[in-house]
């Protein structure tokens, strides 16, 4: 009757085993929610801290255009250069365009807020902008007209417009060569684990730079399965690398360059004969009957 007494009462002094027990588990399970609650506090904040300091810390990294020339500069300075147009921190899109360009780390990316350089640019609203050299195009993405904006997708839209002197063909770069204003195409069908391969690249970008607005160099990894309908369309095995064709977009035809030794000359020639009428005039590299699609 004692421990009935003195739990009834509240008793504080009872030596009961039971009652201590039942006393230190509650203290147990009440530190323990404390505990808890205090963890769960310290991630929230500790990730919100985490996106904070990241977006802060892509602010203090990204390069800042204060007028034109510093615009003009900057844009010259790379083959493929994005700029974002964003009147305020707050502007839709603002954040996540800081995130997507600490990501994007091989492509030259800016802000700018001065409406000198918009108006330099065609720039009315806030607006995300690459800036290409191989065929002097500006690709203008106008986040106003763009609902939900999110890095991914921004890092999707700078990916696949991010077409220079020697792009790789693949399924993202894809829709920038086929969306560009340039509609002849110069390959380089050549499996990229081959040691010969490298060099022919450097070659082959080196030459590009002559034919900036004419015709886009693209790089096809035929030892990539994924291009085995590339090379089929040229008519070709992957025994049969390197090679150099042309695909015309405009016409839907394409050539293929003699087999033999790939020189810069040789290249170029083969270059200019197509710009000089003179490949036209020559039987294609399979019939139209043959053709398949890319």
């Amino acid at each position: 009757m004692i421990f009935e007494l003195s739990v009834m009462n509240g008793s504080k002094g009872c030596s009961c085993p039971m009652f201590m027990y039942m006393k230190a588990t509650l203290d147990f399970h009440e530190r323990l929610i404390r505990c808890l609650t205090f963890i769960a506090f310290y991630r929230v904040n500790r990730n919100v801290r985490k996106t904070t300091d990241n977006v802060q810390a892509a602010k203090s990294a990204i390069l800042r255009l204060k007028d034109v020339p510093a615009a003009e500069a900057f844009v010259d300075s790379a083959e493929v250069a994005v700029i974002g147009f964003f009147e305020t921190e707050a502007a839709h899109g603002y954040k996540e365009y800081l995130a997507a360009a600490k990501q994007m780390e091989a492509l030259p990316v800016a802000l700018c807020s001065e409406k000198e350089v918009w108006a330099k640019y065609g720039i009315a609203s806030d607006s995300i902008s690459i800036f290409r050299k191989v065929d002097l195009h500006q690709e203008h993405l106008n986040l106003s007209e763009v609902k939900k904006v999110d890095a991914d997708g921004l890092i999707r839209f700078m990916t696949m417009h991010n077409i220079g002197y020697l792009t790789e063909y693949n399924q993202a770069s894809a829709v920038g060569l086929f969306e560009s204003k340039v509609k002849t195409h110069v390959l380089l069908l050549a499996d990229r684990g081959r040691a010969e391969s490298d060099p022919l690249q450097e070659r082959f970008r080196d030459l590009a730079q002559k034919y900036t607005g004419k015709m886009l160099f693209v790089l096809v990894n035929g030892g990539d399965k994924s291009n085995a309908r590339v090379l089929e369309y040229f008519g070709l095995k992957s025994r049969d690398l390197p090679r150099i064709g042309i695909y015309d977009g405009t016409l839907d035809k394409k050539w293929l360059m003699p087999s033999g030794e790939i020189t810069t000359e040789h290249v170029q020639n083969f270059c200019d004969s197509f710009l000089d009428g003179e490949l036209q005039k020559q039987k294609e590299a399979e019939t139209t009957e043959d053709k398949t699609e890319l």
